[in-house]
């Protein structure tokens, strides 16, 4: 794993974005994995800057995102679905029929399967954007997931709902299920970038940083058997480790 270390959010996202703008101008038909949540949306809003000043065209490009919670509407105001294209998707230039997000409405085994199929019918992901919970998920992959997994129904713990309950208008509102890409699913794109920025991730970023190999209790672990991982965390998301950082 490889780790740049930045002052804080803003730079974070703008290092995230500026990976992802390389990457589809080298490579204007590549398949990008992309994450929800509050962590990455000023990348998004990065990459929109980029795309209206510098003409970076995603027509070519495919997307394939982790999640989305199982049981809502895609056009409700708090599916991944919406996020999706009020923070990024409507500002770019990207074909409709070329974003690609799980349905919540159909997370049937069969489904989660045919997520996979048309992962791999792409080609595969070329870079994955992750974040991480508190608790070290990837995706909706809880502790306790086995990391060789692929696209499933996750039953949501207390903290990842509590996380996540600012989106809604109380905590009774947020779905208890998930439908995620798997650990293993993750693990098959050419190259990760998982961004982290606040105090709130120092304790997963230390242990994801110490991590020595991979553990079932903490889903990011995963990454360290993978090739090609960069870290990108906030001066607060690395207060707790000692780590030489770039």
């Amino acid at each position: 794993m490889h780790l740049i270390s930045v002052t804080n959010n803003n730079e974070m996202s703008q290092k995230a974005a500026t990976i992802i703008s390389t990457l589809v101008t080298q490579k204007p038909n590549a398949v990008l994995g992309l994450a929800t949540g509050g962590t990455p949306e000023k990348t998004y809003k990065a990459l929109v800057m980029d795309h209206q000043q510098n003409g970076t065209s995603y027509s070519k490009i495919h997307t394939v995102n982790l999640d989305e919670y199982v049981g809502i509407n895609p056009q409700d105001s708090n599916s991944y679905h919406s996020y999706m294209y009020h923070h990024f998707f409507k500002y770019i230039d990207i074909p409709a029929n070329q974003t690609h997000l799980p349905d919540g409405e159909h997370a049937s085994v069969d489904y989660c399967a045919s997520y996979d199929q048309l992962i791999e019918s792409l080609g595969g992901v070329d870079l994955q954007l992750l974040g991480i919970g508190r608790n070290g998920h990837i995706g909706f992959n809880e502790p306790g997931t086995p990391l060789t997994i692929g696209t499933h129904v996750v039953k949501l713990t207390p903290s990842t709902r509590q996380a996540n309950a600012r989106y809604f208008t109380d905590l009774s509102k947020v779905p208890d299920q998930a439908i995620t890409m798997g650990i293993g699913t993750i693990l098959k794109s050419r190259k990760i970038i998982l961004i982290a920025s606040g105090k709130d991730k120092a304790e997963a970023v230390r242990r994801l940083l110490d991590c020595s190999a991979p553990d079932d209790d903490f889903p990011a672990s995963a990454l360290v058997a993978h090739p090609d991982v960069t870290i990108i965390a906030d001066e607060q998301a690395l207060s707790l480790t000692k780590l030489n950082k770039e």
